[in-house]
């Protein structure tokens, strides 16, 4: 099934060549609906912080187990795939850790796995990958997730990028660094000036930290126990990165990749660990089940841009994703938009017209706050997401959506079970 496939549209789906070349039937039904039940994660912490002596795949097996607790009405022998992304994919992040991380959370032995790579979206592919599948027929219930332990492999460990990418200039060199891409939008975007992006970035860490204090985050938390070998065992209950700033503190920040430049540790997000995992099934299997639907997926893209702006990829991507399900930008009442750079989130808002403060995005603050340990972000999105239609009925669509290293974007639709229909959108 091609990647930007609509999954399921409420809007209507227009027949397939086969369903007009066979009327009368085929082996093959039509697609099924495709519902997130529940989704968690492990706290957020910074590289080499709370997971310093923590291994990647044991985040992973802590939050597939903690789908499963959460979750006594599905027989464990009924997950049908589990897909779990990381963008380094060596150590204790490699050997098809899919696979590995569902033998040691205590799945059958019956249940496959694999691993995936969509550097900042793998989880988002998991999850769109293991839909797919439930939405043909292969698959009835699927788990999806992501990791990063980029205090133990930091981004780039062990490539060995082909050297024809620079010499014939199929790229620039700045595309390889995330920092420069993030600074090249800044040239393309010169109206996103740094104090915006400051601003941007201060208003992140304070839905965050008011989200906190209402309770809101931390009901899809799994706790990790942690060792320090100092101080001894501990337990990483909350997200490390969050912090107390202002626009004075931010203005001060250095601009690592390059001369008064425009990005800082401040108005991005940063180096961090921390695995998410989610439960996808087929609409009428969790209904057999008794398992709460917390939203229907709609459709999805993935798109191609210039590497050296990777930032712009949101935004075709959210196009594409919006044409495939016969929406437009308008009828979308939640955003969920991962803030790998303040910029490429301005840029995306500039480009549908929407405000910098707008209440419908990024309710909770973003990556900028809470951080982004890079496969893992999509699958966070999307949970708070299905927090966020819980709390408003009158929200029928929303989306998420990021940005991907060398040169990519994605996006995914969908829809609110708990839409009341009194609201257009």
């Amino acid at each position: 099934m091609p990647q930007d496939t609509a999954v399921t549209s409420p809007v209507g789906r227009t027949p397939s060549a086969d369903e007009e070349r066979f009327p009368g039937g085929r082996a093959t039904s039509p697609l099924r609906d495709v519902v997130f039940v529940d989704g968690v994660r492990t706290p957020f912490g910074k590289a080499g912080g709370l997971y310093a002596e923590t291994r990647a795949d044991d985040l992973v097996i802590r939050c597939i187990r903690e789908l499963l607790r959460r979750n006594p009405a599905l027989p464990p022998e009924r997950v049908d795939e589990v897909a779990i992304a990381a963008t380094t994919q060596i150590g204790d992040q490699g050997l098809t850790i899919g696979r590995t991380a569902a033998l040691l959370a205590g799945l059958p032995k019956s249940v496959p796995g694999f691993a995936i790579d969509r550097m900042c979206a793998g989880a988002m592919t998991a999850v769109t990958t293991v839909a797919s599948g439930i939405a043909v027929g292969a698959y009835d219930v699927a788990i999806a997730g992501g990791v990063e332990h980029m205090g133990r492999h930091p981004m780039g460990e062990g490539v060995d990028p082909n050297p024809r990418i620079v010499a014939e200039k199929l790229v620039d060199p700045s595309a390889l660094v995330m920092g420069s891409t993030a600074e090249n939008l800044h040239d393309r975007v010169p109206e996103i000036t740094k104090e915006r992006a400051d601003r941007f970035a201060l208003a992140s860490q304070q839905k965050t930290a008011k989200a906190y204090a209402a309770g809101k985050l931390q009901p899809d938390l799994v706790t990790v126990a942690t060792r320090d070998p100092e101080t001894g065992w501990g337990l990483a209950t909350v997200d490390e990165a969050p912090r107390d700033t202002s626009m004075e503190k931010l203005a001060t920040l250095k601009t690592p990749f390059r001369p008064h430049g425009r990005v800082t540790a401040g108005n991005a997000a940063g180096l961090n660990d921390g695995a998410t995992a989610c439960l996808l099934t087929r609409a009428d299997v969790a209904e057999e089940l008794g398992l709460p639907i917390a939203m229907r997926m709609v459709s999805f893209g993935f798109v191609g841009v210039e590497p050296e702006v990777m930032g712009v990829g949101p935004i075709p991507s959210t196009e594409k994703a919006l044409r495939k399900a016969g929406l437009t930008i308008d009828d979308i009442g939640l955003f969920e938009l991962n803030e790998a750079f303040a910029v490429q989130v301005l840029a995306f808002l500039d480009h549908f017209g929407i405000d910098d403060d707008d209440p419908r995005v990024n309710p909770w603050g973003g990556a900028i706050a809470l951080g982004h340990p890079l496969a893992s972000s999509g699958v966070r999105l999307m949970t708070q997401l299905a927090r966020h239609f819980a709390e408003h009925p009158e929200v029928r669509y929303g989306l998420t959506a990021m940005c991907i290293g060398i040169g990519m974007g994605g996006t995914v639709i969908w829809e609110n079970p708990h839409w009341t229909g009194n609201e257009e959108n």
